[in-house]
């Protein structure tokens, strides 16, 4: 049970890497005594990002200090069943008359099996495929990035594949840079879910070739770049985007980053005051995975450089709601650089 189990005292981003790790999307929190006082989804843990809470808080005021529990002498696994299937519960703690934790019901375990995959997204995905992957020289010489080797299959296949666990068959393929190659690899694996080309006669930035579906798409589409692999569930990023009405959603990692040296502290007339050994930093990274609202094409300019940043910050400017969707780092798996693409090609 300790996988599915935390202190109140941890913070956001442990408690994601907890979630991330027990593959529950939620927690139970007990106290020193080992009593449970309180469950923590994934979903909390969002809300209280999105309420400007830094990562590095403490759970302790964000969990739900009244959750679902069952006492160990009214376990009824028939009564169980219909719980987990009418209301959808990640976990449901059983104790016993102290309140201690004793047993952490799952859907796994009741039913013997895995929770069902999300297959009914049924969304539009924009790859952007046409940048020239400098930092992956003299690889990029030869080859397209998407079509870089992971275990012994491209990147974008391994992003093509997560897609269409989730019900997404409708691929958008942003093509400039060696396309003719990229295109001779889909054309020779002959794949059964769709693929369509945007053709970037120049490079248009990191969205600009999107003008070119803004009379094609009607509904929510996701982007992602073509050089990151994200492990979550596609359905629970639409479902947080639709429930907060946003116009645009991007993914971001949390992130820690330690300076290896003794920082110098000075007070605001200079005069030395200490030393910060080996600081700890801690971000909400962009991964790279957007979904977007197809209103919000018609920011994108015809035939001209455009990026991402530039389309998130006109969308602000228009008074556009944007939103945080947070992953534990784990969960994001970036090529862009040679460190990066050697540790993958170890891991995957």
């Amino acid at each position: 049970m300790l996988e599915h189990t935390v202190k109140p005292n941890i913070s956001i981003r442990y408690a994601l890497k907890k979630i991330n790790e027990n593959g529950e999307k939620c927690l139970v929190v007990v106290n020193s005594k080992g009593n449970v006082i309180g469950t923590l989804s994934d979903g909390d843990i969002r809300r209280a990002i999105l309420n400007g809470v830094a990562i590095e808080t403490s759970i302790k005021n964000f969990y739900n200090s009244n959750p679902k529990i069952i006492r160990e002498e009214e376990v009824d696994f028939k009564h169980i069943r219909k719980l987990f299937t009418l209301n959808r519960y990640d976990l449901i703690p059983v104790i016993d008359v102290n309140k201690k934790l004793v047993d952490i019901l799952t859907y796994n375990k009741i039913f013997s099996e895995k929770k069902p995959c999300n297959k009914n997204l049924d969304l539009k995905v924009v790859i952007m495929a046409g940048g020239e992957g400098k930092r992956l020289e003299p690889f990029t010489k030869i080859l397209p990035k998407p079509l870089a080797p992971i275990n012994e299959k491209p990147i974008i296949e391994h992003i093509i594949d997560k897609f269409l666990r989730s019900g997404c068959v409708e691929f958008f393929i942003s093509v400039n840079y060696k396309s003719k190659i990229l295109k001779a690899f889909f054309d020779e694996l002959d794949p059964s879910y769709s693929i369509k080309y945007i053709e970037e006669r120049k490079p248009l930035g990191t969205a600009g070739s999107l003008f070119f579906v803004k009379d094609i798409f009607d509904e929510p589409f996701f982007v992602t770049n073509c050089d990151i692999i994200i492990d979550v569930d596609y359905k629970d990023i639409y479902d947080f985007h639709k429930a907060n009405g946003f116009d645009l959603t991007l993914v971001a990692s949390t992130n820690e980053f330690i300076i290896p040296y003794g920082i110098c502290d000075l007070d605001s007339k200079g005069i030395f005051r200490g030393i910060n050994e080996k600081p700890k930093l801690n971000f909400l990274v962009n991964a790279g995975l957007y979904l977007m609202e197809s209103k919000i094409l018609k920011f994108i300019p015809i035939n001209k450089k455009y990026d991402l940043t530039d389309l998130i910050q006109d969308v602000k400017n228009d008074s556009g709601r944007i939103g945080v969707y947070p992953i534990y780092e784990d969960a994001w798996k970036d090529i862009g650089l040679w460190s990066k693409y050697i540790e993958l090609n170890k891991i995957v």
